[in-house]
């Protein structure tokens, strides 16, 4: 079994254990959707998609797991490094790289490396066009832009 998959089974067992049924279906659509971005533009920008797709796989894990967004990248990052620690998947730099791209995910008005650049642009492309409806937030616009004229949209 891949890196990847094997936390995405992972993952998914956590969110199984989300009770209401509309929550545990937005973090599947959220996470799952995170990721397939992060590796379209981690391989746009000649970067690994591995371990982008696997720091968007847990990127708001910690938020899910307890129902709070307090503090949630940092704390976040602190979980994703006990899993990796515990499933072996990665190697010490690839944790660090995901774990920091998780810590960063929030500060979007920050430009950070370029994985955790990935991890932002793709967590602002799944807010701003998973639900077209939605205005997209003051923090996000200028990002969002730049996204689309990278992408040329």
């Amino acid at each position: 079994m891949s890196r990847l998959k094997e936390l995405r089974k992972y993952v998914d067992t956590e969110i199984n254990k989300i009770e209401d049924p509309d929550k545990r279906t937005g973090a599947i659509a959220h996470l799952y959707g995170v990721s397939l971005a992060a590796t379209m533009i981690a391989k746009k920008r000649d970067l690994d998609p591995e371990i982008a797709s696997m720091a968007a796989m847990l990127h708001d894990l910690h938020a899910y797991k307890t129902g709070s967004y307090d503090d949630h990248a940092h704390k976040g990052a602190d979980l994703a490094r006990e899993i990796l620690d515990e499933l072996g998947l990665t190697d010490g730099t690839e944790t660090d790289m995901i774990c920091s791209a998780i810590y960063h995910h929030d500060d979007k008005l920050v430009v950070d490396s370029p994985m955790d650049e990935v991890l932002k642009d793709a967590d602002v492309i799944h807010h701003c066009m998973n639900d077209l409806s939605k205005p997209i937030k003051e923090k996000e616009q200028a990002r969002f832009d730049k996204l689309c004229a990278e992408f040329g949209m």
